[in-house]
């Protein structure tokens, strides 16, 4: 496809919250990636967030009777696989990004025992607190549960990783993370995108599971939020990709950039 198709189709498209995010970070990234279509770098920490999800997905919906170690080894296969498929992509590990110290191989050994651990704490911490995960057909638990909302006439979609039942019946978004970056503007977002859709079961908060630490975070309340200025945000991101206008801001987040190699205005 041309530029200008790439554009057209962008420029169309449902939002979600990760390009909001990085549309307000650095506009000309976006154009870069969803425009030029400049092959992001690879970064292991991806992967490795990746094949976490997985083995925790299958966890649940295997009815939590998937053995710790045998997802343990979802991880390890599914983080394996990735791995394999970005090296097809960039063979030279030291062009990935990486966020640690120390060589890129090391921290592609170190990310398959972290995630590892991580996976089994996981069924571990499922196993002796044992969340009730809200199931909106009255059957699958909501894993993944994929959503198309409306905001001010702006489609946004996504992917939740869970919403799991308060004591008091409301329903929580719950994010799972590997790493440390956390959004409440995500949360906040996801629970008024599932109150526009599911009006009579109401999300009134959301959290993270920190697979740093195997626990749960703080809730993170919908009254907190000015849903106002939510909205705004939306609409902002939306009509700044239609306005054409795509000016670089080059800083310290260039450093994790997955495209900063091939932008002139990145700061080396």
């Amino acid at each position: 496809m041309t530029i200008e198709a790439n554009y057209e189709r962008w420029a169309g498209m449902a939002r979600s919250v990760s390009q909001i995010t990085e549309f307000e970070e650095c506009r000309y990234k976006s154009w870069l990636k969803r425009v030029e279509r400049v092959q992001p770098r690879p970064a292991a920490w991806s992967t490795h967030g990746t094949a976490f999800h997985t083995a925790a997905e299958r966890f649940e919906l295997g009815g939590r009777e998937v053995a710790a170690e045998d997802a343990v080894s979802i991880f390890r296969d599914e983080y394996t696989k990735g791995i394999s498929r970005d090296l097809e992509t960039v063979n030279d590990v030291d062009l990935w990004l990486r966020a640690n110290r120390g060589s890129a191989a090391q921290d592609l050994e170190e990310r398959y025992e972290v995630g590892s651990r991580q996976t089994r704490e996981y069924v571990e911490y499922v196993q002796e607190h044992a969340p009730v995960l809200w199931r909106p057909d009255g059957e699958k638990p909501a894993i993944e549960l994929y959503f198309m909302a409306d905001f001010e006439g702006v489609k946004l979609r996504g992917y939740i990783d869970q919403v799991v039942k308060n004591k008091d019946d409301s329903n929580r978004v719950r994010d799972l993370k590997t790493g440390s970056t956390r959004s409440k503007f995500q949360l906040w977002v996801y629970e008024m995108a599932l109150n526009r859709l599911y009006p009579e079961q109401e999300a009134t908060s959301g959290d993270w599971y920190l697979a740093k630490t195997g626990k749960v975070s703080r809730p993170v309340k919908l009254a907190d939020a000015d849903q106002d200025e939510i909205i705004e945000r939306i609409v902002r991101m939306d009509q700044g990709v239609k306005s054409g206008d795509f000016p670089a801001s080059p800083g310290f987040a260039c450093r994790f950039c997955d495209v900063a190699y091939a932008c002139p205005f990145a700061r080396r």
